[in-house]
């Protein structure tokens, strides 16, 4: 049996496509969006690729499926999600500390959630991940937790991440260094085989690594 090498494309790569193609096309707030078969087409990547990408973006509230019609760009100007929180730091400048802390609940939550469900730690995009680390040499922080959350299906709690992440200014943005490498690798193989614990120790290290550059403190 032929090995299938997983897909390089994550999710911020489609998103990113997505955007372009939304732009070109001049897709407003309620109009609907091309088929899965069409935008996989379209992008070049498989179906499964899409559905995994609209799924991430529908659990941000920023489109929205509707049975037997298809799927609608939202108006995400009608979260207020992103007003409250910017009051709360605005009005308690210290606050930065419970910031992290917050959002580290929620990364928590998502290993533990994963680690102990079969159909989880199954899903094959801890492989792919893994994939790029190997054969890239790095892989983009915010994709291993991003899609840690995603995968419970929580789209509260990954609204908040993504609010809280902004805000703890921690740069999920950047690559991943020959350091981290090995944590994340050992993070995402904990979390195929149910280790939560190992996970755990994993995530702290990794994520205390992440924290430290943004203090200045990590070369």
């Amino acid at each position: 049996m032929e090995n299938v090498k997983p897909s390089s494309k994550m999710f911020l790569d489609i998103v990113g496509e997505l955007k372009v193609l939304i732009s070109e096309e001049g897709i407003k707030a309620g109009d609907r969006l091309p088929s899965e078969r069409d935008l996989a087409e379209r992008l070049q990547v498989g179906r499964s690729t899409i559905r995994e990408a609209l799924r991430s973006l529908e659990l941000l509230g920023l489109i929205e499926t509707r049975r037997g019609d298809g799927t609608f760009l939202t108006d995400f100007r009608k979260h207020k999600l992103v007003d409250v929180l910017a009051e709360f730091i605005m009005q308690q400048p210290d606050s930065i500390n419970d910031v992290i802390k917050n959002r580290r609940i929620h990364e928590v939550a998502a290993i533990q959630t994963v680690c102990n469900a079969v159909n989880l730690r199954e899903l094959p995009v801890w492989e792919s991940l893994l994939y790029k680390i190997v054969e890239d040499g790095e892989v983009l922080r915010e994709d291993v937790i991003r899609e840690m959350i995603v995968a419970t299906g929580n789209r509260l709690s990954l609204r908040i991440w993504f609010l809280l992440k902004q805000y703890s200014k921690v740069p999920f943005d950047r690559m991943t260094c020959l350091v981290e490498n090995g944590l994340v690798s050992e993070l995402l193989q904990s979390i195929s085989t149910g280790n939560e614990q190992a996970a755990l120790e994993a995530y702290t290290k990794w994520i205390e690594l992440v924290e430290d550059e943004s203090e200045g403190t990590f070369k």
